[in-house]
């Protein structure tokens, strides 16, 4: 009887708020949520005549709880952002559009209302946030594009310095995410290498400076990937650049870090994860009294690498720069033991080397243990998903973390990661993927369990892109807002 009742007041709630007698149903539904407090939907009818009664605040509480019961309703979703937007509460009406695009409800009239509220409020870094996924899904509003230019042109300048040559710099992602949002340019001396694959400069640069010097003083922030000599003297010159240092446990194979003068290093990136800061406390036990430290997860860009539903196989894929680091001679003897147990497992690896006396030592090695026809060398290959295609396996034996992005990709594609126990190995992979000794790379290998979707599954879960994009976006709008309060 009670059940009933309640919903007796419902109905008529509904019935006189249609007529146009808001307060009278609202009333109505409300003594239906005092007998069913839970029911979502009543608690977005009210919530709804909230709104349009100029409740605004009250109409957003109702409409929380009605999400939190059904996450899944997109006309709560809907209600709920137009609510937010209703009350100026803008930053939280976006931080649903990642729902509402999954929902198909989101509405390029939405996305640009809430940029203009966002740039009304100072908020220029999520404004541009709303505006690049406006463009990304309505690519025809041509007016954006020069929009865009003029918010970038009022933000902070970024430079980007890469310390030393190599493949494994900041992803090609971030290169490309901070791109788009800031005036950027990167530092391209031949001998230090490009920061990634993605680096390339601002379309819109003028008078672009031409060495390190000039470049600090043109940026209001300097971003050093891998640390080294590089940002030793930036720390050391002074002036205006806010200064973000950025590393990997590999990148600390020298005693550079001493010699920085990190009082002058804004922020301090933990590449991967908190590992970095073991290593680094060795040679500056007080870092955490003298710069901020953060970590920023890896992340995997799924939308490049397409999950191949393969049957177990036995060819070995094994990516990136042959360096001292990546220990390929390891590899081979791995095999080695491998191809005495089955001969007929393969291994190829994609990448240049190093140095020519290492490529002659992995290819003597190669000869000599009879692997010439076991082990093949290519050039690194543009299109990961296809020459994967026809693999099985992602293996890595490295003493540090270069290769990891590239394990992420295979892992990606479908392939099951082995990976020799580098320091700080076990923080980013479980460690049923681990081997210590050639032993147990070749127990992993020959090991039944073969499930691509799980390994997809593992950097879906654990290195979506979003977070870490998220993460650099968030470190530079910190500093931004520094910036700015001390204008």
């Amino acid at each position: 009887m009670t059940t009933q009742t309640g919903l007796n007041h419902y109905q008529r709630g509904l019935e006189l708020a249609s007529a146009g007698r808001h307060q009278e149903g609202l009333n109505c539904i409300r003594e239906h949520l005092r007998i069913m407090p839970n029911d979502p939907q009543a608690l977005n009818d009210a919530g709804a005549i909230l709104h349009c009664l100029g409740h605004t605040e009250d109409a957003i509480g109702c409409l929380v709880k009605a999400r939190r019961v059904k996450m899944d309703s997109a006309e709560i979703v809907w209600n709920l952002v137009e609510a937010y937007l209703a009350g100026g509460r803008a930053a939280e009406a976006a931080s649903l559009f990642d729902n509402m695009e999954q929902m198909d409800i989101l509405s390029v009239e939405v996305l640009n209302r809430t940029a203009t509220m966002l740039l009304d409020q100072g908020k220029t870094g999520q404004a541009i946030d709303v505006l690049l996924r406006s463009r990304r899904l309505w690519p025809e509003q041509e007016v954006l594009t020069p929009m865009l230019e003029v918010i970038r042109s009022k933000r902070p300048k970024v430079a980007f310095f890469r310390a030393g040559a190599g493949e494994d710099g900041v992803l090609a992602e971030i290169c490309e995410f901070v791109q788009e949002r800031f005036q950027t340019e990167y530092y391209q001396d031949p001998a230090l290498g490009l920061l990634g694959q993605g680096a390339r400069p601002a379309a819109d640069s003028q008078a672009r400076p031409e060495g390190i010097v000039d470049l600090l003083r043109w940026s209001d922030i300097a971003w050093f990937d891998g640390g080294g000599p590089l940002a030793v003297e930036a720390s050391k010159l002074g002036g205006d650049s806010r200064i973000i240092v950025s590393l990997r446990r590999s990148d600390l194979c020298d005693r550079w870090a001493k010699d920085v003068r990190w009082e002058n290093v804004s922020i301090l990136v933990q590449i991967g994860s908190s590992a970095v800061e073991e290593v680094l406390a060795e040679q500056v036990p007080d870092i955490r009294n003298r710069t901020r430290l953060v970590v920023v997860p890896n992340g995997v860009n799924l939308r490049r690498y397409l999950l191949r539903r393969r049957e177990r196989g036995k060819n070995l894929a094994c990516i990136g720069c042959l360096t001292m680091q990546a220990n390929p001679a390891f590899l081979v003897q791995c095999m080695q033991k491998l191809h005495y147990i089955d001969p007929e497992y393969r291994l190829s690896f994609a990448g240049s080397f190093e140095s020519p006396i290492l490529e002659q030592y992995v290819r003597h090695m190669v000869r000599t243990l009879n692997l010439s026809d076991v082990i093949t060398f290519e050039p690194s290959h543009g299109d990961l998903n296809a020459w994967l295609s026809d693999k099985h396996f992602i293996v890595a034996s490295g003493i540090g973390e270069g290769q990891v992005e590239a394990l992420l990709a295979g892992m990606a594609c479908g392939l099951k990661p082995i990976v020799h126990n580098f320091p700080g190995a076990d923080k980013l992979f479980p460690s049923q993927y681990l081997f210590n000794i050639a032993e147990q790379f070749c127990e992993q290998v020959l090991a039944r369990e073969f499930e691509p979707e799980r390994y997809r599954r593992f950097v879906e879960e654990r290195y979506p892109l979003d977070q870490q994009l998220g993460r650099v976006g968030g470190i530079l709008q910190q500093i931004e807002t520094e910036i700015e309060s001390r204008q």
